[in-house]
């Protein structure tokens, strides 16, 4: 009994003893974190109030349309089995219809090459900067409608919605940032039913299914 009362006093005093280590070491990393913090805080206010709002805010919601873009987009129905069924607003509905009437029983490829003509469009000068601008443009004059579907006189109803669905899911690809590969540019296109006059005068781009792509030659200042 005696030897472990020893032992006791022992470890009580190496215990004692240790105590005012602790409480020291624990000083001088709060010491040394009060400082660290100091030295943060002070180079946050060296930060003008304008580029730290910006830091500190949400991306815009057209950057977080680049941000999730697709990456990649294989033009086969496989993959688009894949992609959720999609909408969107004005823009969305304009290019989901021009699809669909333009060329909803073409191959995955035949829509991505309608649909890059309509974006490319919209990048260029030369037309209205919209998607429902350029779709609509010149409807309501006689042979100056862009795209037949809205000036053929037939009414424009969706009567197949899985073919509609599957249109949709390609606009929002190409909306929300899809690379356009295939038609090198086009700004035109015909099927192989017709053979407009312009269609002699630019160069042709692609041939996907019955479609024909062509790029608008750009004006020289000389011209």
């Amino acid at each position: 009994m005696k030897l472990f009362a020893k032992m006791a006093a022992l470890a009580t005093g190496t215990i004692l003893a240790m105590a005012p280590l602790s409480v020291a070491a624990d000083e001088v990393l709060a010491s040394r974190l009060g400082a660290l913090l100091g030295s943060e805080s002070r180079a946050m206010t060296a930060v003008p109030d304008v580029r730290l709002a910006a830091l500190t805010s949400l991306p815009s919601v057209e950057d977080r349309n680049i941000a999730t873009a697709p990456s990649s987009v294989a033009y086969t129905d496989a993959f688009l089995n894949t992609v959720p069924v999609a909408s969107g607003g004005s823009e969305w509905e304009c290019l989901s219809e021009a699809l669909y009437f333009e060329a909803r029983g073409e191959t995955v490829q035949g829509l991505f090459g309608v649909g890059e003509v309509i974006l490319n469009r919209v990048d260029s000068g030369a037309y209205p900067n919209t998607i429902c601008g350029v779709i609509n443009q010149g409807t309501g004059r006689k042979y100056a409608c862009q795209f037949t579907y809205t000036c053929d006189g037939i009414a424009d109803h969706v009567g197949n919605r899985a073919a509609y669905n599957r249109v949709g899911k390609v606009a929002r690809l190409l909306i929300d940032g899809a690379g356009r590969d295939l038609t090198d540019g086009a700004t035109h296109y015909h099927t192989t039913a017709v053979s407009p006059s312009w269609a002699r005068r630019f160069p042709q781009t692609a041939r996907i299914g019955v479609h024909l792509f062509y790029r608008q030659p750009t004006r020289s200042a000389s011209n």
